[in-house]
């Protein structure tokens, strides 16, 4: 995290980031809330269009290591329209899962899409804040958090929510956009992520500053190893992360032991 997450705002209040801008925390969801909400009925076709498809593959992957069972209830955090949820449900007969996310549009738009895969009655849907989530300690077995830790105002305290509501042995893994490894695909990657995704954003949803915040909100995230120390500072054991696609993405996995 930046030092101007630590530093005090206009009125002595905390401040975090934006993007690249410096907002006090207390704004900060609010932001974030207006962005998803002005997308939410595009959200699933930019996913498929900003990268080519791949994020179906990276939530695959996150799927195959997680190896979900018959019978286990999930979290899925900031989990928008659901596309986690479905594939966990899809792969672990009698399970259940809770999709959890601030947005109301994003839980609308996933509800409409779980009704029509015929999952609505093994999938809830609960408008909370990642940072304070709406459940009762050692509840689920597994959670997850697709694209959306980023978001949060103070990711350690999200973290910490989830430890908590986790059972013994439960498991938590993160897929979040992360650090590129390679200089010159890297530089190629911030062209790109720069250049096409805000203007892509403008031509599906008209809506160019949100996605100028989402490729700002990546450059803004902890690295792989950083993020593995956050998962540990919660109390997470046996973290391990794995990079996709030369770290544009990475994978994260930790255990409440």
């Amino acid at each position: 995290m930046g030092e101007d997450e630590d530093a005090a705002a206009a009125g002595g209040e905390r401040a975090t980031h934006f993007g690249f801008q410096t907002v006090p925390e207390a704004a900060k969801a609010g932001l974030v809330r207006d962005v998803f909400t002005s997308v939410a009925s595009r959200y699933d076709l930019m996913n498929d269009l900003m990268s080519g498809g791949l994020h179906r593959l990276w939530k695959d992957a996150m799927m195959d290591w997680l190896a979900p069972r018959a019978g286990q209830r999930l979290l899925d955090v900031a989990g928008g329209t659901g596309d986690i949820a479905f594939r966990f449900l899809a792969r672990a007969p009698e399970a259940r899962a809770v999709v959890c996310d601030l947005t109301e549009s994003m839980l609308v738009a996933g509800r409409a899409r779980a009704e029509a895969a015929r999952l609505a009655d093994r999938l809830d849907w609960v408008a909370g804040d990642a940072m304070a989530l709406p459940f009762a300690g050692a509840g689920f077995d597994a959670c997850t958090i697709s694209f959306g830790l980023r978001n949060v105002t103070r990711p350690e305290t999200a973290l910490a929510e989830v430890f908590r509501i986790l059972r013994p042995g439960g498991r938590l893994m993160v897929l979040e956009f992360s650090h590129v490894a390679p200089a010159l695909l890297a530089r190629a990657y911030d062209r790109y992520s720069f250049a096409v995704i805000p203007a892509l954003g403008e031509v599906v949803t008209g809506d160019r500053a949100s996605y100028r915040y989402l490729v700002e909100s990546i450059r803004r995230f902890p690295d792989q190893e950083r993020l593995a120390a956050m998962l540990r500072d919660a109390g997470f054991g046996l973290v391990r992360w794995r990079n996709l696609s030369f770290g544009v993405a990475a994978l994260h996995s930790g255990w409440k032991l």
